[in-house]
């Protein structure tokens, strides 16, 4: 079934950030938990989601 992206709620963000990290995709887990965290009120539950998703390219190292 195909919903309204605007009738989503942060519990579905979250959900579908857990299946992401689930499957192993890193970044769309990030992306959907950073949706969810920009739609939280509170500032501190906001930072938890974003610690418990943090951006994977940030922490990726190069090599040779």
């Amino acid at each position: 079934m195909i919903r309204d992206p605007a009738d989503l709620t942060n519990t579905d963000y979250l959900d579908a950030a857990r299946e992401m990290t689930t499957a192993n995709r890193p970044y769309l887990a990030h992306l959907l938990a950073e949706k969810a965290a920009r739609r939280t009120t509170d500032p501190a539950t906001a930072a938890g989601i974003r610690a418990t998703y943090p951006d994977p390219t940030a922490a990726r190292e190069e090599t040779d």
